[in-house]
């Protein structure tokens, strides 16, 4: 496998509190990495450093290229996107139109050009894809609105696929779906890496971690606790007594 994204001793603070304490990971190409721990562990202040949505240090690499420095927009335009564990939805577009503005990301010249030459809008096939992926074929035509909490937290899944990443961060897709729908989910999940897109999965759902998940890493105050395979990861005392096993599991 390449090796996608390397993240060494980011660290991320709020004040006098540290968030994210020097961590260190690695995803490669078609892998799916789990990243876990308690609440407050630092798991979405890591994305959001890593994406450059706030101020950190520490360095980071993807495709073998720096991001530090990056604001966001020019990070997912590397090919490096995230999803939010607060569902952003344009609520006056379908879900349709939702993952096309994600889908169409026109250059000046191809504005320009639609000024004289109107073309077919660019991105359907991602949006069918993207829409297949998280099983909303048939919620294309449907307002945000119209839709469950979970289908709605899929459709946020959706648009960051759209847009075809080559990693895709997810925080806390399942949140908001039944088991019925978290195990379809994990299924679609599973064939990512076979459409050229790798992921960083957060979820509090274990099922889910364990079951879809090449590596995991667990967070726990900030720090790295410890990095294995699923069936590692499970048998750690360490992680039961801190996550898996202990009362701050959510």
């Amino acid at each position: 496998m390449t090796r996608l994204l390397e993240v060494d001793r980011l660290r991320v603070t709020y004040g006098a509190v540290v968030a994210v304490n020097d961590v260190s990971l690695a995803v490669d190409s078609g892998e799916v990495l789990g990243l876990i721990g308690p609440n407050g562990a630092g798991k979405s202040s890591f994305i959001d450093g890593l994406t450059g949505g706030i101020r950190r240090g520490g360095s980071v690499r993807f495709e073998g290229a720096s991001l530090d420095g990056l604001p966001p927009h020019k990070v997912s335009r590397r090919g490096l996107v995230r999803t939010f564990q607060s569902v952003e939805l344009f609520g006056d577009l379908t879900v349709e139109e939702n993952l096309r503005l994600a889908a169409d990301r026109p250059t000046g010249f191809d504005l320009l050009r639609d000024l004289v030459v109107p073309s077919r809008p660019r991105g359907l096939d991602d949006v069918r894809w993207a829409a297949a992926v998280c099983g909303l074929e048939d919620a294309l035509d449907a307002f945000p609105s119209e839709l469950s909490h979970g289908r709605r937290k899929l459709a946020g899944v959706a648009r960051a696929l759209a847009m075809r990443p080559r990693l895709v961060l997810l925080d806390e897709p399942a949140a908001g779906l039944d088991t019925e729908e978290s195990v379809a989910f994990g299924e679609r999940l599973r064939s990512l890496p076979a459409n050229g897109v790798s992921a960083l999965l957060v979820d509090h759902d274990m099922e889910l971690v364990l079951g879809v998940c090449d590596r995991i890493t667990v967070l726990d105050f900030g720090s790295v606790l410890a990095t294995g395979s699923p069936a590692e990861i499970r048998a750690d005392q360490k992680v039961i007594d801190a996550y898996l096993g202990g009362s701050r599991a959510a």
